[in-house]
């Protein structure tokens, strides 16, 4: 089983929209021309930089430049932010400078061109020293400065992203939770499997996944009738939502048919292996071989014997099949009152052979061997193996 997936998570595509048109609308200084950036090499007596660039979103602000002038003409120095919105620098002369973080804007014309998205004034390098230039376009100073419908646009997303980053929280929770108690279940501790999978539910209540684990942690501990009702609180959770994953809903109904098998509910468990089978039909021949096996168990031939048919046509290669297909059909049988020997009815001999074909030993064969012989029937002591 696939642990549940985030709902919503922040959106690094959504932010970047934002930030282009934030900076298109933000009073900045001129566009000017680019200058031939030093490259210096450092020594103790330059100074190194370092920061982080990050937007109204509070997202990294990636391969932006951060650059250095001294009379806002000429960049002397010129660095580049990470993939993490991080920079770094060596080589400055110490001295006075303001430090502009540039990136692309849009301009008057509306085009987008290259231009400065923020800026810090009268910053201090010292030889030797290792400046920090962060530019937080999150702050309030900055945002306020900002037109009105930008600022409703960056408080709606802000709220939207708050909400998708608590429900991540939450969902990572329940993984967790889902995680330990199937370890509990393999352990054996079922009450400890039981008590981690309601705190599940209780956490993701409108996610099916969480009341099936519950179901297996009840299924496991022989509670029955609780395994029952949390699967069936299940698939009643699943027929909600968006898309549901066939081969889960084929086992929720899987197992909710064993636990009402095993609740002494055999006409409902059938219903629910019937149900497995038409969830996911890649699966078919196991909920049919299950609901004939389940049907066999309680003496209900007739049933059975159409289970194991449809068994038989999802996969004609399990042997259990045609020997529950030939008991059910010997439930027919009748007895020569002259040879004193059992008359089979149509299809009962051959699908008795078939099973020997498959398994020639163990009760199960000897039983099929049995009533063969019982009926006239000439038994092969050996069978070619399919």
């Amino acid at each position: 089983m696939k642990k549940i997936q985030s709902a919503a998570s922040m959106s690094a595509k959504l932010s970047a929209t934002i930030c282009i048109a934030i900076c298109g609308l933000v009073a900045m200084p001129a566009l000017r021309a680019q200058a031939a950036a030093s490259t210096a090499a450092p020594d103790a007596s330059t100074s190194k930089i370092h920061g982080h660039a990050q937007d109204p979103l509070y997202q990294p602000i990636t391969d932006a430049k951060v650059e250095i002038t001294s009379d806002g003409k000429t960049y002397l120095y010129t660095f580049q932010t990470d993939p993490s919105g991080n920079y770094t620098g060596s080589g400055v002369k110490p001295g006075t400078y303001s430090v502009e973080l540039v990136g692309p804007i849009k301009g008057k014309d509306g085009k987008m061109t290259e231009g400065i998205m923020d800026y810090q004034q009268n910053v201090k390098f010292t030889a030797g020293g290792d400046t920090q230039v962060d530019f937080d376009m999150s702050r309030e100073e900055y945002v306020s400065k900002l037109p009105a419908d930008v600022q409703k646009q960056i408080a709606e997303t802000r709220k939207s992203n708050a909400a998708a980053m608590q429900a991540n929280s939450q969902i990572k929770n329940v993984n967790k939770l889902i995680t330990d108690a199937r370890e509990a279940r393999k352990t054996g501790n079922f009450d400890q499997a039981i008590a981690l999978d309601t705190q599940a539910t209780q956490g993701k209540p409108d996610v099916g996944l969480t009341w099936y684990e519950l179901g297996d942690s009840f299924l496991a501990a022989k509670k029955y009738p609780d395994a029952a009702t949390n699967y069936q609180k299940a698939l009643s959770v699943m027929a909600t939502e968006k898309t549901p994953k066939p081969e889960v809903l084929a086992a929720a109904n899987n197992n909710l048919g064993e636990a009402l098998a095993k609740s002494g509910k055999t006409n409902d468990a059938a219903a629910a292996y019937e149900a497995a089978a038409k969830a996911d039909p890649t699966q078919a021949a196991r909920y049919y071989l299950n609901e004939a096996i389940v049907l066999f168990k309680v003496g209900l031939g007739d049933p059975a014997g159409t289970a194991a048919d449809k068994a038989i046509a999802a996969d004609a290669n399990q042997p259990v099949a045609y020997y529950i297909k030939g008991w059910s059909l010997v439930q027919h049988a009748s007895v020569d009152p002259k040879t004193n020997r059992i008359q089979l009815p149509p299809g009962c001999a051959d699908a008795y052979h078939k099973f020997l074909s498959m398994q020639s030993s163990g009760p199960l064969a000897d039983d099929a061997r049995s009533i063969l012989e019982q009926a006239g029937e000439k038994v092969q002591t050996t069978y070619k193996k399919h």
